[in-house]
C-alpha cells in the first residue's frame, strides 16, 4: 500500500534515472545517478558491491533523498519530485537477491535481459546489493518549477 500520490508514483514508474543523495562520513551530501525501481510501497536501487561508497554512506547515515528531475529520463514529463526517506542496505545475497526486482527492472529497462545473458562476461556487474528506501516525505512540483512551493506529502498525508 503506497503512501505516495499518483503523480509521484507515475514519475517513479517512468524514471530511467534518479539522483540518490546520501550523506558521507564528513556530513557532506553526495549524489549518485541510479535507476529507481518502485514496487508500490518501497523504492529500490541496486549497487555493485565492488568498492561502493554509497553503500557505506547509507550504513553510516540512512537518511537519503531521491530526486527525479530530468525530463529526458521520464519521457518528456516536466513535473519533478524529491522523495526523502530512510534507506537500508540489503546484502544477504549479492549473487541473486536483487533478481526479485527483475520484473520491475525489465518493464522499465528491457535491455537488462541482454545483460543477464552476458552474466559470465560481466560477473562483477551482477554482484549487487539492494538499497531499500522507505519514503517519509515527497516534495512534488506539478509544473516543474522548483522556485515555487511544492506539494508536500508526509507518510500518506498531504500537507500545505
Amino acid at each position: 500500500m503506497s503512501n505516495l500520490p499518483e503523480p509521484v508514483e507515475a514519475l517513479l514508474g517512468a524514471a530511467l534515472v534518479g539522483e540518490l543523495t546520501v550523506v558521507d562520513s564528513t556530513g557532506h551530501p553526495v549524489t549518485y545517478p541510479l535507476i529507481p525501481l518502485y514496487d508500490g510501497d518501497k523504492i529500490y536501487l541496486t549497487s555493485s558491491t565492488l568498492f561502493s561508497r554509497k553503500l557505506e554512506h547509507i550504513k553510516g547515515n540512512p537518511k537519503v533523498s531521491l530526486s527525479i528531475t530530468d525530463p529526458v529520463a521520464v519521457g518528456g514529463r516536466t513535473d519533478r519530485v524529491t522523495i526523502q526517506g530512510d534507506a537500508r542496505v540489503i546484502e544477504e545475497d549479492p549473487h541473486g537477491g536483487w533478481e526479485r526486482l527483475l520484473p520491475i527492472w525489465e518493464a522499465k529497462e528491457p535491455s537488462i535481459v541482454y545483460f543477464l545473458t552476458q552474466r559470465v562476461a560481466l560477473p562483477l556487474f551482477f554482484e549487487r546489493s539492494l538499497i531499500e528506501i522507505t519514503p517519509r516525505r515527497a516534495l512534488y512540483w506539478a509544473d516543474g518549477n522548483a522556485a515555487a512551493a511544492p506539494e508536500m506529502t508526509i507518510v500518506g498525508k498531504v500537507a500545505a
